[in-house]
């Protein structure tokens, strides 16, 4: 059991992360990643997390383990949420809108 919830948390973690990279990539915005802050290499990035994400479903054993498997991909990416609603890859924050 130990290795599907630790795969399924970060496959939440992972595809949870991929979204704004990838919808930044898409919409040809710049979004800070750790390859750049372009629209391609937040696409790029954003897509090697999905694939990511995915192959650590397919490993996960999710079947075996339907709910264990959810709730640590749910808190995989609620923790990836939290992460950068706070602090942020690169630990800045916007400033406070009046």
């Amino acid at each position: 059991m130990l290795p599907t919830v630790v795969m399924s948390f970060f496959a939440g973690l992972f595809a949870a992360n991929a979204t704004p990279h990838f919808v930044k990539g898409i919409t040809k915005e710049h979004f800070p990643s750790a390859f750049g802050s372009g629209p391609l290499p937040n696409l790029l990035a954003g897509w090697a997390s999905y694939v990511i994400a995915a192959l650590l479903a397919w490993g996960a054993d999710v079947r075996e383990r339907p709910v264990a498997a959810f709730a640590a991909a749910a808190l995989g990416a609620l923790a990836i949420g939290v992460f950068h609603a706070t602090i942020g890859a690169f630990g800045r924050r916007p400033p406070a809108r009046s």
